[in-house]
């Protein structure tokens, strides 16, 4: 089945538009099996089949977009949120993932029904999308069940904070919660293990999709309440002990930091996309950024090509100031080989 998270808001492929295809779908255990949300069972919990791709298809990842009234241009620039949806329909992608706050506020209904209407290109073009959940869908204080909110946008996930799908026999994608438990013990975090310690033997990218970033440019004058948390610090340690080992390359995409990042730790690449919309930060960038322009505000996306045996990323900044017609640079590119 196809997700076109769009129209339901997420519709796995998470269904960002409509719904996505996410292809087919596991019964997950029990809340209670778990503590913390569903552990699922082995293997993916939704799958694309190979027939259904491109030999070589193309990914985007980006996140943090904020949807909201548009006439709000403090907490995110509505300008460039509106560019950037309309560049990623047109780019039309095989694969589009968020790194969540998807919405500005999940406790307001109202914010997934821009979202719906913003992203109304991508429910036409049946993009597929996968979407994680980001600290503002929990935010903001109002009357709505958060969870709800977003279950009713990406209605393929009920239930369902973190998950995984076969992109092909290829590539595989984790979408982690990084709202909840990450540490050793946690149910989440079994669950990934078991992922990790079943991945099948064709794959050979592995995309791990997140909010709060492992690695970032630590900050000491301006967001120091974003450089990594525990949390996520002790998922960065346990992948250095594993994907060394594997027979697959992983990339880490979170968002959180509304700028771009990008950092090489023990063989994995660390991005950080959160440039969709959100009201940008300005980054001190430290020597382990390989992105050290001082461009700002970096609004934009990044596009993945599967080439063969290779990734070839490039980031596409939004132009700043906009002109009446969006100038796309591409300002950061870089491959990433399997082993």
């Amino acid at each position: 089945m196809r997700l076109n998270f769009v129209a339901s808001c997420f519709s796995v492929a998470i269904l960002v538009i409509g719904a996505p295809v996410l292809a087919s779908a596991q019964t997950p255990a029990s809340p209670a099996a778990t503590g913390s949300g569903l552990l699922s069972q082995p293997g993916a919990n939704f799958a694309v089949k190979d027939s259904e791709l491109p030999q070589n298809f193309s990914i985007i990842v980006y996140g943090d977009m904020r949807f909201t009234d548009p006439t709000d241009t403090k907490d995110a620039d509505p300008d460039a949120r509106r560019a950037l949806v309309a560049q990623i329909a047109e780019e039309h992608p095989d694969v589009l993932i968020l790194t969540g706050d998807v919405p500005y506020r999940g406790t307001f209904a109202a914010d997934y029904d821009e979202y719906r209407l913003e992203t109304a290109a991508w429910r036409t073009e049946n993009l597929r999308v996968y979407p994680a959940l980001g600290n503002h869908e929990f935010g903001g204080k109002g009357p709505d069940d958060p969870l709800k909110g977003w279950w009713a946008a990406f209605p393929e996930l009920k239930d369902r904070r973190w998950y995984s799908v076969a992109l092909g026999s290829r590539v595989y994608l984790l979408c982690l919660d990084s709202d909840s438990d990450l540490t050793t013990g946690s149910g989440q975090r079994a669950w990934l293990e078991d992922q990790i310690a079943h991945l099948p033997k064709k794959v050979e990218f592995v995309f791990l999709a997140m909010h709060h970033p492992p690695v970032a440019d630590i900050q000491t004058r301006l967001h120091v309440d974003h450089n990594p948390r525990p949390n996520e610090i002790a998922l960065r340690d346990y992948l250095s002990q594993v994907a060394p080992r594997s027979h697959a390359r992983f990339i880490v995409a979170a968002g959180h930091i509304h700028n771009y990042e990008r950092t090489e730790v023990d063989g994995l690449t660390y991005l950080v996309s959160g440039g969709g919309g959100a009201h940008p930060y300005e980054v001190d960038r430290t020597p382990p950024d390989k992105y050290q322009a001082t461009d700002f505000p970096n609004f934009h996306y990044i596009l993945f090509h599967l080439d063969g045996r290779q990734l070839n990323a490039t980031m596409f900044r939004l132009g700043y100031p906009m002109g009446a017609k969006p100038e796309w640079q591409a300002r950061d590119s870089f491959v990433i080989t399997a082993k």
